[in-house]
C-alpha cells in the first residue's frame, strides 16, 4: 500500500472551489486553519503527494468525496516518463529545490549547452539531473531517447570511444567498425548533438578526471573528453543539452569566453522547511503538535539536510522494528542515536559560544546506524576520502588536520595545521605554494565550505558530515605517527 497519494491533476479546479466555498481566502489560511504546513497543503492543491492521513483530513475539512478527485493506484503506477528510462534518484519523494530547477531550467532552454552539477557525494545532484529531464521532456524532441552515462559503476567502459559510439547507435545512426575512431566519432557526436534537440546526462565525471601533478585542476584521463566538451562549447550553435554530475570540478571545462553556454550550480542540503516535507511526503508524523516533528528536525539539522542521509534514516525508521515510530528510534540503546546527535548539538552550541576548537570531539554522524555506515559511510564518503588521499595527500592531510575546528576558521589558520602535520610525516617545512594547492584542490572537490565571518573575512569550514569523517581520519593518522609507521 502507498503510504501517501495525490489529487488528480484534473481535480485541482475542483479543490480550488471547495476552498472557496468553505470561506478559506489563501491556502496559507487553511494551512493555519488545520494546523499544517503550508507546503503541506501547496503539494495538495498543487497535485502531489501528500501522507495518506493528512489526504483524507483535508478532504474531510472541505467536504471532498477523496474517491473522486485522487489520482487512482493504477496511474500511479504507470510510468511518470515514458521517453526517459532508467531513472534510479529521482522518485515520488522529491521535495524542493522548486526556484532551482525553474532557474536552472531556464538557462537550459535559452543558451546554456552544458550544466555541471557540483557537490559533495549524496548532496542529491543525480535526482536533481533527473528531475530537470522529467521538467524539460516537453521541450526535447518528443521521439528523441534520452542519452546516458553514469560512470559510478566500473564495470562499464568509461573511455570517449565505447561510450560515443553507443550514444551513436541508440539515436540511430549507421555505424560500422571502421567508424570507431575517435576523431570521427567525435565529428559525428558534435553534429548529432548540434542538430538535434537531444539531452545528454553524465553522472559521477569525477571518474574520467585525473590529477595533473603540475597544475591545481583535474585533468581528462581521456583527452578525447575534453575535445568533445569543448568542441559543443566552441561550435556556432547546439540544439542539443548536456548535464553532468560531479563530485570534482573539472576546470577545463569552464572556459571564460564560452561563459554564456555553461552554467555550473553547487549544491547544498534540503533546508529545514524542505526537511520537514520530505518527512511527511515520506509518511511521517510532522504535525505541529506532534512529538516527533522535534526529533526528526533535530536529525536533519544535525546532517545540514543531506538528502542522502535523511532518505536512509527515513527509511529505517519506517522499516522493522521500528514501523514508523521515531522516538523509538532516537532512544534505541543499540545504536546510541540520540548520543550521538546530542554531541554534535552540544560541540555547536560551544562553538556558538566562541569554543571552536573540538580536538577531542569524536563526531559518528557517519556511523550513526548500521544503515547510514553502509549506504552513505562505505560505500560513498570513504570512497570520496579514500581517492583524496590517492590524488592529492596533501590536501587529505588537510581536510583531516582542521577537522580540529567547529566552527570556520581563517584559511591562514588551516594551512598551518597543514604544516605543523607535514613537518610531523616528513620532518620537514611546507612552502606556500604546496599549501595553496592543498587547499584549492579541496575547494575544487567542495570538500571545503567558503563563507564570510562576523568581520567580513573569508573563512573555510566543513560540512558535519565531512567534519564527522575527517575526525576519524585524523585519529587514523595520529595513530599512524605513534606507530612510527
Amino acid at each position: 500500500m502507498p503510504r501517501s497519494i495525490s489529487i488528480h491533476p484534473d481535480r485541482k479546479q475542483t479543490v480550488e472551489d471547495a476552498l472557496k466555498r468553505n470561506g478559506f481566502l489563501t491556502q496559507g489560511d487553511f494551512a493555519a486553519h488545520i494546523g499544517k504546513a503550508l507546503s503541506t497543503v501547496s503539494n495538495f492543491f498543487n497535485a502531489k503527494k501528500v501522507a495518506i492521513s493528512t489526504f483524507e483530513e483535508i478532504c474531510e475539512v472541505l467536504g471532498l468525496d477523496k474517491r473522486e478527485i485522487q489520482r487512482s493506484l493504477q496511474s500511479d503506477q504507470e510510468p511518470e516518463m515514458i521517453a526517459i528510462p532508467d531513472f534510479f534518484a529521482y522518485d515520488d519523494a522529491w521535495v524542493g529545490r522548486e526556484n532551482l530547477v525553474k532557474e536552472l531550467s531556464d538557462h537550459l532552454k535559452v543558451s546554456c549547452r552544458l550544466l555541471i552539477l557540483l557537490g559533495i557525494s549524496g548532496i542529491g545532484k543525480t535526482a536533481l539531473a533527473e528531475k530537470l529531464a522529467i521538467d524539460l521532456q516537453g521541450w526535447f524532441d518528443g521521439n528523441s531517447k534520452l542519452l546516458r552515462a553514469n560512470f559510478d559503476f566500473g564495470d562499464k567502459a568509461s573511455d570517449f570511444v565505447s561510450v560515443a559510439f553507443r550514444w551513436l547507435e541508440e539515436s540511430g545512426e549507421k555505424l560500422s567498425p571502421e567508424n570507431k575512431k575517435p576523431e570521427i566519432l567525435l565529428a559525428m557526436l558534435v553534429n548529432y548533438l548540434r542538430e538535434n534537440r537531444v539531452l545528454v546526462l553524465i553522472d559521477s565525471l569525477e571518474k574520467l578526471l585525473k590529477v595533473n601533478d603540475t597544475e591545481n585542476s583535474n585533468n581528462f584521463a581521456d583527452e578525447w573528453w575534453e575535445k568533445f566538451f569543448l568542441n559543443i562549447l566552441a561550435t556556432e550553435s547546439c540544439q542539443g543539452r548536456i548535464i553532468l554530475t560531479s563530485q570534482d570540478l573539472p576546470v577545463k571545462l569552464l572556459v571564460s569566453r564560452y561563459n554564456n553556454f555553461w552554467h555550473r550550480q553547487v549544491l547544498s542540503g534540503l533546508s529545514e522547511s524542505e526537511q520537514v516535507e520530505l518527512f511527511e511526503t515520506t509518511g511521517l508524523d510532522v504535525d505541529e503538535d506532534s512529538a516527533d516533528k522535534s526529533l526528526l528536525i533535530r536529525i536533519g539539522k544535525a546532517y545540514q539536510g543531506h538528502p542522502l542521509v535523511l532518505r536512509v534514516i527515513i527509511g529505517e525508521i519506517l522499516s522493522e522494528p521500528f514501523n514508523g515510530d521515531v522516538q523509538a528510534y532516537w532512544q534505541d540503546d543499540r545504536e546510541n542515536t540520540s548520543q550521538k546527535i546530542e554531541e554534535v548539538e552540544k560541540a555547536l552550541a560551544e562553538a556558538k559560544q566562541g569554543k571552536t576548537m573540538g580536538e577531542d570531539d569524536e563526531w559518528q554522524l557517519h556511523r550513526l546506524t548500521r544503515e547510514v555506515q553502509e549506504q552513505v559511510n562505505k560505500q560513498r564518503l570513504q570512497v570520496a576520502f579514500e581517492r583524496l588521499a590517492r590524488d592529492v595527500k596533501d590536501a587529505y592531510i588537510l581536510l583531516c588536520a582542521a577537522s580540529v575546528y567547529r566552527a570556520p576558521e581563517k584559511e591562514a589558520y588551516w594551512l598551518e595545521h597543514l604544516a605543523v602535520w607535514l613537518r610531523r610525516l616528513e620532518q620537514q617545512s611546507c612552502g606556500q605554494e604546496r599549501k595553496n594547492r592543498a587547499v584549492d584542490e579541496l575547494r575544487n572537490r567542495f570538500l571545503v565550505e567558503e563563507s564570510l565571518n562576523h568581520n567580513k573575512k573569508r573563512v573555510l569550514g566543513q560540512h558535519n558530515l565531512i567534519r564527522s569523517v575527517a575526525i576519524e581520519h585524523r585519529n587514523q593518522l595520529s595513530q599512524t605517527l605513534k606507530a612510527g609507521v
